[in-house]
């Protein structure tokens, strides 16, 4: 995560009603080749996958911005090394076979990119793997566009949080740092959220900055909003969903 993220996240919450970021993280383990790999884990959160990885043999150490989620994960996982680090200008003093990024790229300005893929480059062995998974073009399309709607009607402007990038976006981007792009799949994941409010919540806690400087009952009032003009699209038999676009990509280091 990156220093233009300036988030406090509630660990504890995170972890108990948004688990799927971990659960479907899993998938991307497919992608990493060989046993007893060294791993670094880019924006390991609450560390649920560095645990889930170290259980599979691997030797992984755990890095996020947060805070919150570092001190929450050395809590949950004392045996596991963790450090706080911003991705933008993660200098590493070791070398490692892989690194692991789930959901946090995309949190990361565009235009500093280039800087995270250079830093990830430079943490790898020859020959290492850089497997990830973040937002693609088209993620969470709708609940975006509803909200620009909703600060419209009050005479805002939205301002896009995330970077979601296509498939040829982040090819560019690795490959000018070096890396060999050898996977790449961008694909829908509708994921379904906790609660009848579950639209509503899931923005609370993932869709933050837009609403920096605006009164806590004005922003509620956009996002219930929101959440009701969505529910026709977003809400199917009484579960809500977010109309999550995922872009895993595997890279090289040649």
């Amino acid at each position: 995560m990156n220093t233009d993220m300036n988030i406090d996240w509630d660990a504890r919450n995170y972890a108990e009603h948004f688990s799927f970021v971990p659960k479907y993280g899993r998938d991307l383990f497919e992608l990493l080749i060989g046993d007893k790999l060294k791993i670094l884990d880019l924006g390991c959160g609450g560390g649920m996958l560095t645990k889930e990885l170290c259980d599979r043999g691997h030797d992984v150490t755990g890095t996020d911005l947060s805070e919150s989620q570092i001190e929450y994960a050395k809590k949950c996982f004392p045996e596991i090394n963790f450090f706080v680090s911003d991705a933008v200008t993660l200098n590493c003093n070791q070398k490692f076979d892989a690194v692991f990024s789930n959901a946090v790229l995309h949190w990361i300005d565009e235009r500093n990119q280039p800087l995270v893929a250079k830093n990830v480059f430079n943490c790898l062995k020859k020959g290492g793997q850089f497997v990830l998974e973040m937002g693609g073009i088209g993620n969470n399309a709708l609940i975006h566009g509803e909200l620009e709607r909703q600060f419209a009607a009050r005479g805002l402007e939205y301002r896009m949080p995330f970077f979601f990038p296509s498939v040829g976006q982040y090819a560019s981007v690795l490959e000018g740092a070096g890396f060999r792009v050898v996977y790449a799949l961008l694909f829908d994941r509708p994921t379904p959220l906790e609660g009848e409010n579950g639209l509503k919540e899931w923005m609370d806690t993932f869709v933050k900055a837009p609403f920096y400087g605006i009164d806590a009952a004005v922003a509620d009032q956009i996002k219930m909003n929101a959440q009701a003009a969505l529910k026709d699209r977003l809400l199917h038999d009484g579960v809500w969903y977010a109309d999550y676009v995922r872009l895993r990509m595997k890279a090289l280091k040649n």
